[in-house]
Parts: structure tokens; sequence; C-alpha cells
């Protein structure tokens, strides 16, 4: 199962005299992600590099250092510590002594990964999607009862009778929640898989 931070977090490391500070937060989008990196950018140091995973997309820089020595690396070290939906920016001040290519991935990885180790952790539970159709009488006490479930309203579509819903929530409250639609609508409101037609 993979893991997300809480909230931001930072580490830093000096290494052969060049000074590495890891900036580390939670994001759910590459929008969210661009926006932290351009809000920890520091155009005083030499470089900062940086590496996000939200799902499935993914997108690093080395931000001039030599090629695939900071941004994949630190990829690397973001699914070696089973993250996702991070981003994590490394701002190195260069200190005069050569790192080497090797030396370059091993420092922009390592700050990386002891930086994900530092925050608190958060596990992410994959959610399913739901659709139903809830009558006006009914939206109401259905809406409120949601929370008590775990799951989030994602869509709400209104037509002449009430709302049609899409609903995410983790798979082990499905029968819950169809058991909750039964008795406040009588059995009236079936749900679907949202995929399903």
């Amino acid at each position: 199962m993979p893991f997300s931070l809480t909230a931001p977090c930072d580490y830093q490391e000096i290494i052969r005299k060049s000074r590495f500070l890891a900036h580390a937060a939670p994001v759910a989008s590459a929008a969210e992600a661009q926006a932290f990196i351009e809000q920890v950018n520091d155009a005083s140091a030499t470089h900062n590099c940086w590496a996000w995973k939200v799902g499935a997309q993914y997108r690093f820089s080395d931000d001039g250092e030599p090629g695939g020595t900071a941004g994949r690396p630190m990829l690397s070290a973001i699914e070696g510590q089973d993250c996702d939906q991070v981003v994590v920016v490394v701002t190195r001040w260069y200190g005069g002594i050569q790192l080497g290519t090797g030396g370059l991935a091993r420092a922009y990885g390592g700050t990386t990964a002891k930086c994900l180790q530092a925050g608190e952790r958060v596990e992410l539970v994959a959610l399913s999607r739901w659709r139903c159709h809830c009558p006006f009488a009914e939206l109401a006490l259905l809406k409120a009862r949601l929370i008590d479930l775990g799951a989030q309203l994602e869509q709400e579509h209104f037509n002449g009778t009430g709302a049609e819903l899409v609903i995410a929530l983790p798979q082990a409250g499905v029968d819950e929640l169809r058991q909750l639609l039964a008795d406040i609508s009588r059995g009236q409101i079936s749900l679907h898989a949202f995929d399903s037609v």
C-alpha cells in the first residue's frame, strides 16, 4: 500500500562541502506539484532539482546537473520509499568539491529518501467509484451520512426527481453504503459501479 505525507517536511545534509536541502510535500495533482516547486525554488542556489509522482503521472528535473544524476535518482527514492502523491525539491549550494555522477546520484537520491523518512506518513487507501440516483426526499440524509462512511461526493447532477450522484469510498465501505441506501429509501435506490452503464 503506498504512502503520502500528512504535511510538508524538510531535511538538510552537508556532503563534501555542498549543502543539500530537501523539501517534500503531499500533492494531489501536477499543478499542485509545480506550485510547490516554484514556491521553494531558491534563486541563490546552484541547483533546484525536483521530482514528483501522482499515481501514474511523474516528472523530474536535473536543473543543470549532469543528465540522470538528480531528478531520476530522486524519483527512484520516492518509489523506493513506497510514496505517491508527493513532490520533492532538493536545493544544492555547491561547496567547491566535485562529487562525480555517482556521488551526485547518491546525494540527491539519499537526501530525498531521508526527507521522506523524516516526514509523517499516511497510508493511501484506494477508492472505488459508484453512482446512484437519489430522490430529493432522501438527498440531505444521504449526504450527511456519507461522511460517516469515509465517502466523498464527487459529482452531483440534478434532474426533475432528484440527483445523479458519483460517490468515491474505500472498497471496504461499499456494502455499508448499499445498506444505507436501502435503509433510507426502503430499497428504492440502487448502487452501480461507476464504469457500468
